[in-house]
């Protein structure tokens, strides 16, 4: 599944709905519980799935919102697949999300499905997710996909709100029979940007217990918004990202074994760079982190936007970085989060305030 970010994203998200009926505290889109009437149709979504398997991009995760607040979801799922594409979603944890809709989500052809997890008891996750029962929803969702044999991922945010319950969430998930952990590491955007996000220091903690679990985990643990975690796996592993490139490309694309990481790729997947974001109405974006417009799919091709706008051409070049992203000598294995930078600084290219590391500088 090695794709050339320079042609094809390796991974597309979708937002088939901003519609929402719960108000998490750091939902970047700040979804609201009503549909837009600018949403892309189910003829327009057809056709973004035809183009982005015709554009060489494998993966395509359908989000919200709550993308089971569109009937057409199962359709979409089915179509996808009809035409080679691996297919996720992500459903909202809301009385929508029933054992009937994860048998028939199965049924329509869906290789994964997320649920999102932010706390350990009820009391934290739905304190986090602003509704009562959605920890016990989660739960319950978690052992219908695994009767229904569908392969299950649990998402996780973590900023300085739930940092101390790191352990006992990672214990949870270990005990859920999954076959993914994606950590996101919080980009303070939409209501996010009222949350406090994880000092530089806190994050490397954070990277030290993912390491130590990636040890003998037998799930897939994928790291978003902090792609200094290849740093981190690089230093840990001994290898020098100048002198050992081709090592260290194997070392963060491992398949079997301890630390197999198939969450890392070879190539650093960042905003823009083997990653793309086609919001509900269409805007193709770096990320949904990072809300700036290449164009729409309704009126230019998204193999276009992707590959020559100048917002992705620029997102790719990693000469554009400034500060100690730019300098440092891990920037072409890492590259550090666009989104945060720009959520930040104001500045996508600025430097990762995230990051502990001092870079020695490039000639």
């Amino acid at each position: 599944m090695r794709v050339d970010f320079e042609k094809a994203p390796f991974l597309l998200i979708w937002e088939v709905t901003r519609a929402c009926a719960l108000a998490c505290r750091h939902c970047r889109a700040s979804a609201e519980d009503r549909r837009d009437p600018r949403e892309l149709t189910t003829d327009e979504g057809r056709r973004l799935l035809d183009d982005t398997a015709a554009m060489g991009t494998p993966i395509v995760i359908l989000t919200g919102g709550d993308p089971l607040q569109r009937g057409d979801l199962d359709d979409l799922i089915r179509h996808g697949k009809s035409i080679g594409l691996r297919m996720g979603t992500i459903p909202a944890e809301t009385p929508r999300l029933t054992r009937d809709r994860v048998f028939a989500l199965k049924a329509a052809g869906l290789d994964q499905m997320a649920l999102s997890l932010d706390g350990s008891t009820a009391a934290i996750h739905d304190g986090f997710r602003k509704v009562d029962g959605c920890f016990d929803l989660a739960m319950q969702a978690a052992g219908w996909a695994r009767e229904a044999g569908l392969p299950l991922q649990i998402n996780t945010v973590f900023c300085a709100w739930n940092l101390a319950d790191f352990d006992a969430i990672a214990a949870l998930v270990e005990r859920l029979g999954i076959v993914f952990w994606e950590v996101f590491f919080l980009v303070p955007t939409g209501r996010g940007a009222e949350l406090e996000s994880c000092t530089a220091e806190q994050v490397e903690g954070i990277f030290a217990k993912l390491h130590a679990l990636a040890s003998r985990a037998p799930f897939v643990i994928k790291i978003t918004e902090a792609p200094h975690y290849r740093r981190y796996v690089l230093q840990r592993e001994g290898a020098a990202p100048s002198v050992e490139a081709h090592r260290g490309e194997r070392l963060l694309s491992r398949t079997e074994g301890p630390h197999r990481t198939m969450g890392l790729s070879p190539l650093p997947v960042n905003a823009g760079k083997g990653f793309c974001f086609v919001d509900h109405t269409g805007e193709v974006q770096p990320s949904g982190f990072l809300a700036m417009s290449a164009g729409n799919v309704r009126t230019a091709p998204l193999a276009a936007l992707y590959r020559d706008s100048d917002l992705f051409r620029s997102l790719r070049d990693p000469s554009r970085l400034r500060g100690r992203c730019g300098i440092c000598e891990y920037r072409d294995l890492c590259g550090g989060s666009r989104s945060r930078a720009h959520a930040l600084i104001g500045d996508p290219f600025a430097e990762d305030p995230s990051c502990v590391y001092q870079p020695a500088g490039r000639a």
